[in-house]
């Protein structure tokens, strides 16, 4: 946890999974990428689901919600899931109920963001996990979605989003935009069309969640991305942007699927080249 003034910032857990590792780095071969993660023998790597948590004297923001208590005994299977209700109970830890979470922003609707946006009762229906909370997503990526018009249609899961519309809970946003008082988002692009990065200003900090523009601490560099990535050039230069101004802001960064380091700063060595220096969130 980090207190700037009236602000706390606290990294919660929306789960552990498995991934394959060669689906995390592209182009990157095995033998360079597994120096950096140790895979199974499934070439599966752990992966975390950071999510942040904001409080304000005003209001308590959820940033992602992790891949939630949904998904198929199948599913977990092939990701290696053994916690289901993982986001309540970091909550929980953080003295954070559902009712409590004033504001929801989905960085992007791929299952392991927006998967705890929603549950599901005994009988299957479905219902917002934050029954108070304002849910925002970009209009572009809210599109994509429904329409199923990405080639990551797998990732996209109907359960996950639709009923924020259906209960009038969802706020779509066309582009940058200032969604509350200190709260900023910014469209990216590259792994998703619409793909857009968080930045919550305070006192003395700025925090920025980098969602899937940067993972991992190990996707730094500039050719280290997902394979996953619609578009795999747009990544590399808004990663290259938001690292630079980072280390020059000394801003703090959340790796939202880093197990180790979810969060920190990065000091500029030269050349594109990035240190991460980890800071307990």
């Amino acid at each position: 946890m980090l207190i700037d003034g009236q602000t706390e910032y606290r990294i919660v857990s929306g789960g552990r999974f498995m991934l394959d590792g060669g689906g995390m780095f592209g182009i990157i071969p095995k033998t360079l990428w597994a120096r950096l993660r140790t895979p199974d023998e499934l070439n599966r790597i752990e992966m975390a689901t950071n999510c942040l948590l904001v409080r304000t004297p005003q209001q308590t923001i959820l940033v992602d919600t992790g891949y939630g208590t949904k998904l198929s005994a199948k599913a977990r299977e092939i990701y290696g899931i053994t916690e289901t209700d993982a986001l309540v109970r970091s909550l929980a830890h953080a003295g954070v109920r559902p009712d409590d979470i004033d504001l929801v922003i989905l960085s992007h609707l791929h299952f392991d963001h927006a998967g705890g946006a929603t549950v599901a009762d005994l009988e299957g229906h479905l219902y917002p996990a934050f029954p108070h909370a304002r849910y925002i997503a970009q209009r572009g990526e809210w599109d994509d979605a429904v329409n199923k018009r990405a080639t990551m249609t797998a990732s996209y899961m109907d359960d996950n989003y639709l009923p924020l519309r259906d209960y009038g809970l969802l706020t779509l946003i066309d582009g940058d935009d200032e969604v509350c008082p200190g709260v900023r988002v910014f469209v990216t692009g590259g792994h998703t069309r619409c793909h857009q990065v968080v930045m919550v200003e305070s006192a003395h900090q700025t925090v920025v969640y980098a969602g899937d523009i940067l993972p991992t601490t190990s996707h730094l560099r500039g050719p280290y991305n997902m394979a996953y990535d619609l578009f795999p050039y747009e990544t590399m230069t808004q990663k290259s942007r938001w690292l630079e101004r980072a280390a020059a802001g000394g801003w703090l960064l959340v790796w939202n699927h880093d197990p180790i380091t979810p969060a920190g700063r990065v000091i500029d060595e030269g050349n594109g080249q990035y240190r991460p220096e980890p800071v307990a969130l």
